[in-house]
């Protein structure tokens, strides 16, 4: 069977777009790229049309669609890391790009694509048998904007998080 590769709609700027996604995380690369083969809405004749790259290794494809087009929550891509250090890395390198803070480890990055920015360690708490444990890392999740590893480890325990 066909993966299922999403495909992320941007107005002329996918290659740069590509670039920056695959210099965030490790096993990332621009794989391939397709230019135009006549001049239309997406571009002229030799112009990029589509930029398939990979993202820690998640195939994911850049279209020059011809016209600006808005993200919604409806879709985000998340980037499991493997701890605090990458979580920071990650986060800032999409804010100093221009990219927005907001709720419980998302952010938008300059073209408006919706991120979460997660530790692998916060599904470990969310799916622990110790159902409390994984109620008070949620909740201290959601006071969260970056997410914080030492925190929610805090909370996950019983620990005081103040």
């Amino acid at each position: 069977m066909s993966k299922v590769v999403p495909c992320m709609w941007f107005n002329g700027d996918a290659e740069e777009a590509a670039k920056f996604y695959v210099s965030l995380v490790p096993n990332s690369a621009i794989t391939h790229v397709q230019r135009n083969v006549s001049d239309g809405p997406s571009g002229k004749e030799g112009s990029v049309l589509v930029v398939e790259f990979t993202v820690a290794g998640q195939p994911l494809v850049a279209l020059n669609g011809g016209m600006k087009m808005e993200y919604t929550h409806a879709i985000s891509l998340m980037i499991h890391c493997d701890d605090q250090a990458q979580v920071d890395s990650v986060w800032n390198a999409f804010l100093a790009d221009g990219g927005k803070e907001e709720q419980c480890g998302w952010l938008r990055d300059r073209w408006g694509v919706a991120w979460q920015v997660v530790p692998k360690v916060m599904f470990e708490f969310l799916s622990s048998p110790d159902r409390a444990a994984a109620a008070r890392a949620m909740q201290a999740m959601m006071k969260m904007v970056k997410l914080d590893v030492a925190v929610l480890r805090r909370a996950f325990e019983g620990k005081s998080v103040a």
